[in-house]
């Protein structure tokens, strides 16, 4: 009997899905390692390290390895590979010692050091084989497009770290360009905003919540003018301060961002073959990530470019869906594909 199983694996800088081609998605968890400051000895990892962050104590940390959408720290990311890996395989894999054959999905245009480093993280978490992806190929298949096909598609994926816009053709990437702009910059953009406007100090996890609950890339109409409580630190006093945010303030904080996708849309489109464009026009532009669920994300790029854009049903997990569905299309993929078998022979 055969336990061990072929693995996708979307490496997310806010997320870390692994879906399952036998399962389905598996796993759903925060890309956070929690260790002891000193000694290294990992505490925790995903959900549990996550609800850590700006909570521990002086000699635990808890930090993010992959910064985005590549490797920061090798070392921690192998580990929490492994931790992952052993949670969703459960005891046979282990007790048999049976290696899973791995698809990971990376942002394009990254350098070869980081393509090594993702290749090497996989194999020394115990992988017998390792395969690496582009996301916005990845996502492409996992939001149901078919790549394979002498059409041209167009994907925005934009993820916790990087943002991936390409358009894709008979199984591979005909233009692209990677940003390292996406969820985690708008966080970032909240909290300089709230300093700047209230002189109010916000964490991390709140300024997501601000995102999440009254965020929006634009307002269509007045009535989608949401507001919430805010808290946070009064930087004059130091005391604790609760403030209101609406989402034209926070449209007004995203604003940069926003707009650098907006304009990385337009650039790719820009080069796009003709013919190509063509297609896109009559399929649309399609939109995965959890950064596309910003509110009236899909409507801005659609005023910009005159194309229609959806989101995709599946949007956060379309990477991990796609890492897994590859594993199945590997002859068709081809070239598209970077195979730990040669590359860290090279």
């Amino acid at each position: 009997m055969r336990f061990s199983e072929d693995i996708g694996i979307d490496l997310g800088t806010a997320t870390f899905l692994i879906y399952s081609k036998s399962r389905g998605l598996v796993l759903q968890e925060p890309s956070v390692i929690a260790m002891t400051r000193d000694s290294k000895q990992v505490k925790a990892v995903g959900e549990e390290a996550y609800r850590m962050i700006g909570r521990t104590p002086g000699g635990i940390i808890a930090v993010r390895p992959i910064k985005d959408g590549v490797i920061a720290d090798e070392l921690l990311t192998e580990r929490m590979i492994t931790m992952f890996l052993q949670k969703v395989q459960g005891g046979a894999g282990r007790l048999f010692g049976l290696k899973p054959q791995l698809m990971v999905g990376i942002p394009s245009n990254v350098s070869d050091v980081e393509r090594r480093a993702v290749l090497r993280a996989a194999l020394n978490a115990n992988a017998r084989r390792a395969f690496l992806i582009e996301e916005p190929l990845a996502a492409a298949i996992g939001a149901g497009i078919k790549i394979a096909e002498p059409v041209g598609s167009m994907i925005v994926d934009i993820g916790g770290g990087s943002s991936d816009i390409a358009v894709i053709s008979l199984g591979g990437i005909v233009v692209s360009e990677s940003l390292r702009v996406a969820g985690d910059e708008f966080d970032e953009s909240i909290i300089r905003y709230v300093r700047r406007k209230h002189n109010v100090l916000v964490g991390e996890r709140t300024a997501e919540e601000i995102k999440v609950k009254v965020g929006a890339a634009t307002l269509l109409d007045e009535s989608e003018n949401l507001t919430a409580e805010v808290r946070g630190r009064d930087l004059v006093n130091g005391l604790p301060k609760t403030i209101t945010l609406d989402t034209r303030e926070v449209v007004e904080a995203l604003a940069e961002p926003v707009s650098q996708i907006v304009e990385g849309v337009k650039r790719v489109l820009e080069i796009t073959p003709p013919e190509l464009v063509s297609d896109i026009l009559d399929h649309g532009i399609v939109m995965t990530g959890g950064g596309s669920l910003l509110r009236n994300f899909d409507q801005l790029i659609q005023q910009a470019t005159n194309i229609p854009v959806r989101v995709a049903d599946n949007a956060v997990e379309a990477v991990a869906v796609g890492t897994g569905m590859a594993l199945e299309m590997i002859p068709v993929l081809g070239d598209s594909l970077v195979s730990s078998d040669h590359y860290l022979r090279r």
